[in-house]
């Protein structure tokens, strides 16, 4: 064997250091920072703030996913023919990074004689959704190029949700925190539910809110933008096509791996339900602590409590996926979540609403459970794609995560327009302080039990995932012996 291939094959098995896995890791925390405070609060801000109604925000978010379903096997595509000096993957970072970073503030920008234009919000979501793509799916395919050896991967899977999760913490935790900290209405002293912890704030669903929500997304893009740049800096390509399957990839991979790759079908279909149970409950979440629970203060400190699995908990996934295996990591996983969400209902009751440490319980379990299933889940997209290149000879790992990307897209669109819809079906009013009895049911339907049905569904799907760790083993020598 030359020198060359020896070499080939020793930088593809490459160790990642801390470092390299913790610079990856910096593009997932700019995208939650960016893309999550996008799906957690932007409904919020549309139907309040921006006091666009409920069921044309919800057609909004659905028409955009349906461009997606086209848009990005384009992106994977084009993606996966072309490289440079810095790398197939790579300069999408910074390319799109910046375009991402300044339409994702344009949303909330408090522009004069535009608030509440559909037009102008339909716009620039688009945008920003189509910009996200060209930004997501290089940073997805990087994933599978930094190296091929198992035990790196899951690390990496650790160290980035460990990260993206932090950023969790500044979205979730103290976003919702800062802008009432920084909204001029109804300013009083409230109990943020840190421990006796009371601070001046004012109500940031009301429209004079709107240079709050401004003045405080745009800190987090500077931030956002400051992280994907040193995701750029620290990351090196490893496993990359070969010059000749660059050349030879085309627009109709991408069914040729859907009809080729059974487990990117089932893990693409595992992805749709994720996302739709997470992004379901995170859409309405602003709406629970508002008007079922009657305690949008406590959102910090409720934020903080489900920032903490993510953050702490993901060094031991690793260990635990030995212990009970990928599908039993799964299926205790979504099970948590299930209990957590049920412990959520009886906060929901009348009786419970003040119970702080009731909120704390709930939120600590359903967070733990999913944040670990839906974070795990993506140290498999490298073995999906190695399965790829088994099965058709040809490395599509842009194309690969464009299919992933469609299913997340497809999630995210059920779990955003869905509960608007939802709510819209169930009298929520836009401009009412106080809702309705079958209102209040709409929020607790759509926050509890939707995403409850589709975490058990979730589970049946995992149960027949083909890929065990004996099979990447194999995997990864059969391409050897066809690469040498």
């Amino acid at each position: 064997m030359s020198n060359n291939i020896m070499q080939s094959r020793h930088d593809e098995y490459h160790k990642l250091t801390r470092g390299e896995r913790i610079g990856y890791g910096m593009g997932d925390f700019a995208q939650n920072l960016v893309f999550g405070t996008i799906g957690g609060f932007l409904a919020l801000h549309m139907l309040t703030v921006n006091t666009i109604s409920t069921a044309t925000a919800g057609f909004i978010f659905l028409f955009v996913r349906i461009i997606n379903v086209l848009w990005d096997p384009m992106v994977g595509t084009y993606v996966d023919k072309r490289s440079s000096l810095a790398g197939k993957y790579r300069p999408w970072l910074l390319r799109a990074g910046v375009p991402l970073v300044i339409l994702s503030a344009l949303l909330f920008a408090p522009i004069p004689g535009i608030q509440g234009s559909v037009p102008f919000a339909f716009v620039v979501y688009l945008a920003l959704d189509l910009v996200y793509s060209v930004v997501n799916i290089p940073y997805g395919s990087l994933n599978a190029s930094l190296t091929r050896d198992p035990e790196s991967i899951d690390k990496l899977t650790s160290t980035r949700m460990m990260l993206a999760n932090s950023a969790n913490l500044l979205v979730y935790t103290l976003f919702p925190m800062f802008v009432q900290m920084a909204s001029p209405k109804d300013r009083s002293l409230k109990d943020t539910g840190f421990f006796g912890l009371e601070l001046n704030m004012g109500n940031y669903t009301d429209p004079s809110a709107n240079y709050a929500w401004f003045s405080v997304y745009s800190i987090y893009m500077l931030i956002g933008a400051v992280a994907l740049f040193i995701c750029y800096k620290f990351t090196q390509e490893r496993v990359v096509a070969t010059a000749e399957q660059t050349a030879n990839v085309k627009a109709t991979d991408l069914f040729h791996e859907l009809r080729h790759n059974r487990p990117l079908v089932i893990l693409g279909l595992f992805f749709m339900l994720a996302f739709t149970f997470m992004f379901f409950m995170n859409t309405v979440n602003g709406f629970f602590n508002q008007y079922v629970v009657g305690h949008s203060e406590w959102m910090g400190a409720i934020g903080l409590v489900a920032s903490i699995p993510g953050i702490v908990f993901p060094v031991f996934w690793p260990r635990l996926k030995k212990i009970f295996g990928k599908k039993g990591f799964f299926h205790l996983f979504l099970g948590m979540f299930i209990v957590g969400e049920l412990l959520t209902y009886v906060w929901s009751r009348q009786a419970m609403h003040d119970a702080l440490w009731l909120a704390y319980i709930s939120t600590f379990i359903k967070q733990w459970g999913l944040s670990s299933a839906t974070g795990f889940m993506w140290a498999l997209v490298p073995e999906v794609v190695a399965y790829g290149e088994l099965k058709t000879g040809k490395r599509n790992a842009a194309i690969i995560n464009a299919i992933m990307g469609l299913f997340f897209k497809i999630g995210f669109t059920l779990g955003g327009a869905i509960p608007l819809w939802l709510l819209a079906a169930y009298g929520f009013n836009e401009k009412g302080v106080q809702q309705s009895t079958n209102a209040i049911d709409g929020i607790i339907i759509t926050a509890i039990w939707v995403p409850i049905m589709l975490a058990a569904i979730s589970m049946l799907i995992i149960q027949v995932y083909p890929i065990s760790d004996k099979h990447v083993t194999d995997i990864n020598r059969q391409l050897d012996e066809v690469r040498v």
